[in-house]
């Protein structure tokens, strides 16, 4: 990431003769924020969602599914909205404008967000999912139904145990990176009860 930083930077246009050098979009004077409405460099600069006040413009080599799929005009439809949980856009790309390196760049703020900002998760799901939006997910449980190739003696001797981890949400709340203190205090209330 820093590399591509530093990349970043010196491709940046110098400024004209006898100018001050301007502060590239989100790195300005501590605590200075980007220009509303111009174009945020992507960057580990940007500290919090406000700080996303314009396009992110994403360097060079790029490779994440936000870079690929976040247009000008999908930027300009959902800038400044919330989902139903109250999850803002911004929140959900900035770990991807943070980290240049991502592989995909874009959290879901609650089950909402799915639907609130379909046009960025629509398209990130099905390049990543190969999952277009009208097909439909068919779940079987049954493990004898399971189509796995045999493993080698040897290869199977090497197992020792395993696991599958399922990250689930409670219905109500937002997801990991919309949920705030109080409502996670919540999820740990309604849980312990259950238990």
């Amino acid at each position: 990431m820093i590399e591509a930083e530093k990349r970043l930077a010196a491709s940046a246009k110098p400024a004209a003769a006898g100018a001050k050098p301007a502060a590239a979009a989100g790195a300005g004077a501590a605590g200075a924020k980007p220009a509303a409405g111009g174009v945020v460099k992507a960057g580990s600069h940007l500290k919090k969602p406000e700080d996303i006040t314009g396009f992110v413009e994403f360097p060079a080599g790029t490779k994440s599914l936000l870079s690929k799929y976040l247009t000008k005009d999908v930027f300009a439809k959902y800038h400044g909205k919330k989902d139903k949980a109250g999850v803002s856009f911004e929140q959900m790309i900035l770990s991807g404008a943070q980290n240049v390196d991502s592989g995909i760049g874009l959290y879901a703020g609650s089950h909402d967000s799915y639907t609130t900002f379909c046009d960025l998760f629509d398209k990130v799901i099905e390049d990543y999912h190969q999952h277009p939006k009208a097909a439909k997910h068919v779940s079987n449980m049954d493990f004898k139904q399971l189509k796995c190739p045999p493993l080698s003696a040897e290869d199977a001797s090497m197992i020792i145990s395993t696991r599958i981890r399922v990250g689930r949400n409670l219905a109500d709340f937002p997801l990991g990176p919309g949920i705030n203190k109080a409502q996670r205090d919540q999820v740990e209330k309604h849980v312990s009860t259950a238990l």
